[in-house]
């Protein structure tokens, strides 16, 4: 009677969590049909990757609808430990999409190198699972819990191709890296807590309701708040915590590199933002001068690092950062329509990168033996595939910020967004660091299309899965400038929702 009495008492909270967990008991649904079946004699031990990964993509696209169709529009579940609102819908929304992607694009890239492994899609799931959980995170506990999942699938999936030594020195370093930010994120939580004596976020955005007016002591809360912007700030590569990025990056096999390049930053940046949106609110004073300079930090370091990299993943690695310090500026505004601009670039800069990884995955030989790896190894990609060359070329313009497209649209509002809330300084160094990056973007451009590779490759068709991402990434990078009011609108009423 007390489990049915349970289960009756948290009923709308089960309904509210429903898409986590569909995913949860599906993950495990094919986790063991993968042992069984994989391990099977009279099935001859048939390899189950390409299956359990297309098993894993619907699930995904199932656990999207079940999230667009949620019952509840706001509700705080489980004790005040995860929350859904309109912030989450959206980002929720978009994980799994990006999710979807990450997936779509590694099926040829597991077949052809060969990493037969059904775990990869497992572990994918499980990743997606934490950051559903940490969307919606709305207390300590369950955002560190949430955070540590996510980074125990990370570890595992950046050292996934068992072979190489380069994987595994970056799933090494990964590990030891992460498990110190992580300390570092657990440490000023508890001093945070130590403070206050809460761990609910909306709780202590009470406790320190206009604490900016008093001129109490503020020390322990502060070094709290600083440790933990220091250890989201590391996740997020936001520069100077970036050091680690480009050797993970770079030696975690490339369908991995796409994932970590696209899907984590969502659900960090939007944990981040309810915590010092919500929680630090009233301490935006002092939150803002770390971000301010974390962002000079990343536009500098993204825009002038790219330019010395001969390596197509760690020129990316770089672009990443610079990304990241163009979203600090939105969140450095603490208004609406710094939120908006976030939200916008956000979906846009998911859009460009999942392009881009599509690409590069793309760039492989008939034989299947030579993949891009090097910058020059784009020399004359415009005769040799004009098609992708094309593609590419456009993605690089937008993520440039050149207009019409929709990089531009997304840095433009950014901008206008910093200027109002008075940033000058901060907006002038991003549109200075927007034209340094042209050089490099456009560098990859001139070497497509005017300079000889190191040996000439004749590139193979391209899969259905990665022709389909392609085509609705580069409709929108290109087409969006005709019909960006929907997703200003939808941006909008978000930001208006969450800070309104």
């Amino acid at each position: 009677m007390m489990g049915l009495h349970f289960i009756h008492l948290f009923e709308n909270d089960f309904y509210a969590l429903f898409p986590e967990l569909f995913l949860t008991c599906t993950t495990m649904l094919l986790l063991m049909f993968g042992v069984v079946w994989s391990t099977s004699k009279a099935e001859g031990y048939p390899i189950l990757t390409h299956t359990i990964a297309w098993l894993s993509v619907w699930s995904l696209v199932c656990a999207f609808g079940l999230t667009i169709h949620s019952p509840f529009s706001v509700m705080v579940s489980f004790y005040n430990t995860f929350v859904i609102d309109e912030l989450t819908f959206l980002l929720k929304a978009m994980v799994l999409c990006s999710a979807t992607a990450a997936m779509l694009m590694s099926m040829e890239y597991l077949k052809t190198s060969m990493l037969n492994i059904f775990e990869y899609s497992i572990l994918v799931l499980l990743s997606t699972i934490s950051m559903l959980l940490l969307i919606s995170s709305y207390d300590f506990i369950s955002m560190y819990l949430a955070i540590e999942m996510q980074s125990l699938c990370f570890y595992v999936l950046a050292a996934s191709k068992r072979h190489s030594e380069f994987s595994t020195e970056a799933g090494l370093k990964y590990f030891l890296l992460g498990a110190f930010s992580s300390g570092v994120l657990l440490f000023g939580c508890s001093l945070v807590y130590g403070y206050t004596g809460l761990t609910n976020f909306e709780d202590i955005a009470k406790c320190l309701a206009g604490s900016a007016l008093f001129q109490t002591h503020h020390s322990f809360l502060h070094l709290g708040m600083g440790l933990i912007m220091i250890g989201f700030l590391f996740k997020l590569t936001a520069a100077p915590f970036h050091f680690w990025a480009p050797d993970v990056y770079e030696g975690s096999p490339t369908s991995v590199t796409a994932f970590f390049a696209i899907t984590p930053k969502i659900a960090l940046l939007g944990v981040f933002l309810r915590l010092l949106l919500g929680s630090f609110y009233d301490l935006l004073f002092a939150w803002q001068y770390v971000l301010f300079f974390c962002s000079i930090c990343s536009l500098f370091i993204g825009a002038f690092g790219a330019m010395a990299q001969k390596k197509i993943k760690r020129l990316l690695v770089y672009s990443s950062i610079g990304h990241v310090g163009y979203l600090l500026i939105g969140i450095c505004c603490g208004t609406v329509e710094g939120l908006q601009a976030v939200l916008l670039y956000l979906i846009l800069y998911i859009f460009m990168t999942v392009n881009v990884f599509t690409i590069v995955l793309s760039c492989i030989d008939h034989s299947k033996t030579f993949r891009l790896k090097y910058i020059q190894d784009l020399g004359l990609l415009g005769q040799t595939h004009p098609v992708l060359a094309l593609t590419f070329s456009c993605t690089l313009f937008s993520m440039a910020g050149i207009p019409p497209l929709a990089g531009f649209c997304s840095k433009f509002y950014l901008f206008f967004a910093a200027m109002g809330s008075s940033l000058y300084g901060l907006a002038l160094f991003g549109v200075l660091s927007s034209v340094v990056s042209c050089f490099y973007y456009i560098r990859l451009i001139k070497i497509m299309y005017f300079e000889q590779p190191s040996q000439l490759v004749t590139y193979g068709a391209i899969d259905h899965e990665k022709a389909i991402l392609l085509g609705i990434t580069t409709t929108v990078i290109v087409f969006f400038f005709l019909c960006p009011h929907s997703l200003f609108l939808w941006t909008y009423k978000v930001a208006y929702m969450f800070l309104g």
